[in-house]
């Protein structure tokens, strides 16, 4: 397995004004491309700041001929490391964090098990939740191999290929918790009628359960769909990861307490069988596709998750987390959360607060680049992060199909928005380094808005709802490391897109990561900040208008991003088209992120109809665009931020020939379109968040 690196070079002395515009202008590019934020500083030095600055990812070697699908990590009580994976194996790794450079060691500890998503240590035993059971695993003589296998509680199973059990997770009460996956029930067409593409055709499926030492299961939670987290902080309090689908709008990690019920309501097949004590039943569900927040408001039990990540921005498919109980030895983010991503291969980093006893907070990106799609992470006695990946049948955009990797803190300080603060009035951003204060009084430099997504069976959701947040004034604290933003137009129940393009530290350094977003689920009492306060600065809304407008004037578009297609794709056969079209072409979709016709030929000036069939459980598109151009569009694609769902993923660019909508699972579009002029390769891809780098192919035209 390769070593797998990201970096960025620094250039330090520039000859003349066009080797400098040359020389910054591939630096850009290649940061860029690689994902990180480029950070210019003043005069003639260019400094790089990427986050493999500030956190370096190494990775663990695996021992020759092992597959390390990791499904569970575990530390153990003398530092070592316990791995699963989907293949059924349980490694004892010593030497985890490589001391000196030095090797690790695996050693096989067992094997034969059923596809084990998550590992736990309690009492000298290993516990894995397998497809059917909870099986304790011990080490009776002492010499690091299993010789005990006992079962601790077995499950219903229909035999449904989705219904994965993550975890178990050991709780404050000594007990453990388990996340049952829901089942897959097809897609369009062939979906379970109400409930839509995931359903529950067992006892419990979409549900948490509690496990005592003694096996005894209970029903704790609803409302799940594809929980493939779960993860406990100091306190011991229980956490869950949600990804997005039917009834779920975007993926969210969110705290969860006995009998709480999150949203999708397959689960609630089992609300009245004996040991529920939800209150909660499918005839509460609305079917008039209400907003999130609404939704909350009118179903007897159902809670608002305590952190959402706008789906694409922040991660495609949330995983694995861990509490930052490091005290300041992986930086400056004591408390937070660390999430994990399988199909973008990045973490997240989340901050939460209580407010009205509830927990809510914010979003941020943190660190990209990973091997391959991350499922689980655990703490190394290092304070590294180790990261356990696999995307075998779920894909990612990271060119490995699975490994074990660490992030480790390079000691250097990011300058980042810390934490975001909900108030009366607005938010309280504080920051890791103090702000260059005339940046931080300029309300051009900031940009929120508050929107929400919908609540009903399609799989996500397209952003709903969407309002700007006015600046009404600004406190800056004295020593620079928190700004007071009072803001109108503020909405429970609604998440706020926070925005600092322009902050900038004392030193004139630029943000790592300039925006998060704020789950608002409700606004805290307490005083509001005195306008009268001589360190207030009252914002006018005149001049906020004015200066957003100049600011426009000066950055401009970026290149490629908003311009007009070349050529009108059309729905129904043009009446010019008094033969029919030249060639029909009929293209569905494999496993895997594929098209199920990679490669065809046409002539030039060819009347074509496509008729794409998106036949996966997942949602598609088809974009043809001009020859090597296939990354960049991908790339724009991914960067449309809240706008990408309504634009169905497709920037706007002339490099865009045609394309079909973003079309949900077991659904078709017919289009009809004229093949260039110009012979040559015109790819084509799906712009899905992460999905461009794998599902594509190529068009053909030849005399």
């Amino acid at each position: 397995m390769k070593h797998f690196k990201n970096y960025c070079p620094i250039f330090f002395s520039l000859k003349n004004i066009a080797t400098f515009i040359l020389l910054v202008t591939l630096q850009l590019l290649y940061c860029h491309n690689n994902g990180y934020a480029q950070h210019a500083g003043h005069g003639n030095k260019v400094k790089a700041l990427t986050e493999n600055d500030f956190y370096k990812i190494v990775t663990v070697m695996a021992p020759t001929g092992a597959e390390l699908e990791v499904g569970g990590l575990a530390k153990l009580p003398d530092g070592r490391l316990a791995v699963c994976t989907r293949l059924g194996e349980i490694w004892i790794l010593e030497n985890a964090a490589m001391m000196n450079n030095s090797k690790p060691y695996f050693k096989l500890f067992a094997s034969g098990l059923h596809e084990p998503l998550g590992l736990a240590y309690k009492d000298g035993a290993l516990y894995v939740a397998q497809r059917a059971e909870l099986t304790k695993i011990s080490d009776t003589n002492g010499d690091d191999i299993a010789d005990l296998f006992e079962t601790v509680t077995t499950w219903e199973l229909s035999g449904n290929y989705c219904e994965y059990n993550h975890g178990p997770v050991i709780g404050a009460d000594g007990n453990f918790y388990i996340n049952f996956n829901l089942g897959d029930n097809g897609m369009g067409s062939g979906a379970e009628p109400f409930f839509g593409e995931m359903g529950s055709h067992a006892l419990w499926r979409g549900w948490m359960v509690q496990v005592t030492p003694t096996g005894v299961l209970t029903p704790f939670a609803s409302g799940f769909r594809s929980p493939a987290g779960i993860g406990t902080n100091s306190k011991g309090e229980l956490f869950y990861t949600e990804n997005q689908g039917g009834w779920v709008g975007t993926g969210y990690i969110t705290h969860v307490q006995k009998n709480d019920f999150f949203g999708h309501p397959s689960g609630l097949k089992s609300a009245d069988k004996p040991g529920s004590t939800l209150k909660t039943r499918i005839t509460d569900i609305p079917t008039d596709n209400p907003l999130f927040h609404d939704a909350v408001k009118r179903i007897p039990g159902m809670k608002l998750p305590s952190v959402r990540l706008p789906h694409g921005i922040l991660g495609v498919s949330l995983s694995g987390l861990v509490e930052d109980n490091t005290n300041g030895g992986f930086g400056p983010f004591t408390g937070q959360y660390f999430v994990g991503d399988e199909g973008h291969a990045n973490i997240m980093r989340v901050f939460m607060e209580k407010v009205n006893g509830e927990y809510q907070g914010a979003a941020f990106p943190f660190r990209k680049g990973f091997m391959s799609g991350i499922l689980r992470l655990e703490w190394g006695n290092d304070r590294s992060i180790f990261v356990g990946m696999s995307d075998r049948g779920w894909n990612s955009n990271a060119p490995f199909r699975h490994g074990l990797q660490r992030l480790v803190w390079t000691g250097n300080m990011p300058f980042e928005i810390k934490t975001i603060k909900a108030k009366p009035d607005g938010f309280e951003l504080e920051f890791t380094s103090p702000v260059n204060k005339e940046s931080a009084l300029d309300p051009a430099n900031y940009n929120i808005s508050g929107f929400d997504y919908k609540y009903h069976q399609a799989y996500g959701s397209e952003v709903y709802d969407k309002k700007e947040c006015k600046i009404e004034a600004i406190k800056i604290a004295d020593d620079g490391l928190t700004v007071r933003l009072v803001l109108n137009n503020l909405r429970e129940g609604y998440i706020h897109e926070v925005k600092c393009t322009g902050l900038r530290s004392v030193d004139q350094t630029p943000l790592l990561h300039d925006f998060g977003y704020y789950s608002l689920n409700a606004i805290p009492a307490g005083e509001k900040l005195s306008l009268q306060d001589k360190d207030v600065i009252k914002i006018s809304y005149l001049k906020q208008e004015e200066d957003n407008v100049k600011k426009q004037l000066n950055v401009g578009s970026k290149p490629n991003a908003i311009k007009n297609k070349k050529n009108e794709t059309s729905n129904t056969l043009p009446s010019s088209w008094v033969n029919g079209p030249d060639m029909t072409i009929v293209m569905g979709t494999k496993p895997g992120l594929k098209f199920d016709i990679d490669k065809f030929s046409v002539k030039p000036g060819a009347k074509i109809k496509l008729v794409f069939k998106n036949n996966d459980d997942m949602q598609h598109n088809f974009v043809l665009v001009e020859p090597g151009t296939a990354d960049q569009i991908g790339k724009l694609a991914m960067e449309l931020g809240l706008e990408a769902p309504s634009m169905h993923y497709v920037p706007k660019s002339n490099s865009v020939l045609q394309h079909t909508r973003l079309l949900q699972p077991n659904t078709s579009e017919t289009i009809y379109f004229t093949a260039p002029e110009k012979t040559g390769t015109y790819p084509f891809i799906c712009t899905y968040p992460g999905h461009y780098t794998i599902m594509k192919g190529e068009m053909d035209v030849v005399q």
